[in-house]
């Protein structure tokens, strides 16, 4: 199956659950590998987000995600209803920091994606697929989240709260093309204990009996029913027979776990990929829904690094000879460390470094014991990146790339004089303002030696400016 995006960009606007704020977000088409990104449109830089679980800042009553400074909170709904739709790639420009609430549910988001329409890119999709049990569990809460094998994507929840009035419920999504008509309407909850907490603490200043159901697990009598009205902005509340305090019927008896398996479906999501295969959640929340997909984004990690494993066969003419590599890079003897490129797109790069006894290092690192150093393996992959970053630039051999950081690094074996280093580099997104953020993994034949996230900067070289990495 194809990746796809949306044909048009269009709009929605409504307040934010926790703030009130008017917001309003806008959907734009992406290209292929784009993924989720969510664009801060009020702020100085107008920073970008991208909608990745290792960017979760808090799980308190929803999903937020923080890059630097710039945070968006509550976007359980909103990667629902694209998950949900199956759409891969968009840009989601918002002038607040929170999306909108809406009525609590998917739907209004599902509506105007549905409305501009969906469009397929010429990238095949590229799935997680669960070939193992996968699971997490919380022995305090009983939490339980667990991913198993199947042939498509599909969800079960069942939640408990010990309340008299919301006893036990289960719900199921079979496969995702019942998302809209049986998940989509469906709005969060929430007790009433907890909400006059939370009213109390100036929060939920979006909330209205609209946008979420309330269950009221305790016997009010009528002035507290008024000034709970008053509190909301409402003229009048009542209970229903069902213990529900609202102005509406409940959409469906078990609405409850399914507006669950609602934000189960868009906290997972922010693993990176769609998910093949079944997710069997008891007693689901943000919070483990999170350390799940944590869990989840690892093993897609590992996984990809093993698979993907580059094959070199030195009997083939490369990409790339030293000659090639030293018109690109700056790099010279005694620290050029790549010795050819044999595998280059516009979003990988694969190199070589044939290790040597021969090589100064080794006079020091260590006598009797020649190490080839875990610094100089991240510095062989660094320069593998530039070529990546550089290859395509105009005006060959003028400009640079810089380090800005370096993250998620680790050693796992040693690298002695005699082996094939294989530098393997993949952007994790596309480059943008000349800042390439790359994952690196380095192998010895089927082993990984060293792996981690390199992020640099392009930059034009100036007779001043010194070498770059």
């Amino acid at each position: 199956m194809k990746q796809s995006t949306i044909k048009d960009s269009i709009s929605v606007s409504g307040v934010g659950l926790h703030t009130g704020r008017n917001v309003t977000l806008t959907f734009k088409p992406a290209d292929a590998n784009h993924g989720y990104r969510f664009q801060r449109i009020d702020l100085p830089e107008q920073p970008i987000i991208p909608a990745d679980v290792k960017l979760v800042f808090s799980t308190n009553r929803g999903t937020t995600l923080k890059s630097g400074e710039a945070q968006v909170s509550t976007v359980e709904h909103v990667l629902s209803a694209l998950t949900g739709l199956g759409i891969d790639n968009v840009l989601l420009e918002i002038d607040g920091p929170e999306m909108p609430i809406m009525n609590g549910t998917s739907m209004p988001f599902v509506e105007v994606l549905e409305k501009v329409g969906r469009v397929e890119l010429n990238v095949e999709r590229d799935y997680f697929e669960i070939t193992e049990p996968i699971s997490y569990k919380d022995e305090v809460t009983g939490t339980e989240l667990l991913a198993l094998p199947s042939d498509h994507f599909e969800v079960t929840t069942m939640i408990d709260f010990n309340s008299t009035v919301l006893g036990p419920q289960f719900a199921a999504l079979n496969d995702l093309s019942e998302y809209v008509s049986e998940i989509a309407p469906c709005r969060t909850f929430v007790f009433l204990h907890e909400l006059e907490k939370l009213l109390d603490l100036g929060l939920v200043k979006g909330g209205d009996l609209d946008n979420a159901i309330v269950i009221a697990d305790r016997r009010m009598d009528q002035d507290e029913l008024d000034s709970l009205a008053k509190k909301m902005g409402k003229p009048s509340i009542k209970i229903e027979t069902e213990g529900v305090l609202n102005t509406v019927k409940l959409h469906f008896p078990n609405e409850p776990a399914r507006h669950k398996l609602l934000d189960v479906i868009g906290d997972l999501s922010l693993i990176g990929k769609p998910i093949k295969g079944k997710i069997v959640a008891t007693k689901p929340g943000h919070t483990a829904n999170i350390e799940f997909a944590k869990i989840l984004k690892k093993q897609l990690l590992e996984k990809r690094k093993l698979m993907g494993i580059p094959k070199y066969d030195p009997d083939k003419e490369p990409i790339l000879d030293v000659n090639g590599i030293m018109e690109i890079l700056p790099h010279r003897y005694p620290f050029l460390m790549l010795d050819k490129v044999i595998e280059l797109s516009d979003t990988h790069i694969v190199g070589v470094k044939n290790i040597t006894m021969n090589e100064g290092l080794f006079q020091g690192h260590f006598p009797n014991n020649p190490v080839f150093p875990g610094v100089l393996q991240i510095e062989a992959l660094a320069q593998t990146g530039g070529i990546l970053a550089l290859h395509a630039m105009p005006d060959k051999g003028n400009w640079d790339t810089y380090f800005l950081k370096i993250d998620n690094t680790k050693f796992k074996a040693k690298v002695m004089p005699g082996d094939t280093l294989v530098l393997k580099m993949e952007l994790l997104e596309p480059i943008r303002r000349g800042i390439v953020h790359m994952q690196g993994t380095a192998y010895v034949g089927n082993k990984i030696v060293s792996e981690g996230e390199l992020t640099a900067q392009v930059v034009r070289r100036t007779k001043e400016s010194p070498a770059g990495e």
